[in-house]
């Protein structure tokens, strides 16, 4: 069984930045492509970042320039860095990891941005 837990998420202002982390337990991290999606009120849940099992990325239109997903598959751990960050980037953020045409996803982290 796969469990992903985010943390990092909080409250920030317009213009700050936070690094949204996901640990991943089970043997499947380095094989699976991992992904940060995000929810706000009232939409759905869409694509922020991915990066696959060999680190190649790729972005959402609106986190290109302003956030970099990385991995680390000694740690089991997948990052999101979120800098110049925007009113309109408040949602809960998921993390979810793709393995064989399994997703797995972890119970998501709010990120607050104030303006």
């Amino acid at each position: 069984q796969v469990q992903l837990v985010e943390s990092g998420g909080g409250l920030v202002q317009s213009g700050g930045s936070l690094r949204l982390s996901c640990a991943a337990s089970g043997a499947i991290f380095s094989s699976a492509s991992m992904s940060w999606y995000r929810q706000a009120p009232g939409s759905q849940r869409e694509l922020v970042a991915r990066i696959s099992s060999l680190g190649s990325t790729n972005y959402a239109g609106s986190a290109k320039g302003r956030f970099t997903i990385s991995r680390d598959n000694v740690k089991n751990t997948v990052y999101l860095q979120m800098n110049s960050l925007k009113p309109e980037d408040t949602a809960v953020y998921y993390c979810n990891a793709l393995f064989f045409a399994i997703n797995y996803w972890g119970q998501g982290t709010q990120v607050t941005v104030s303006s």
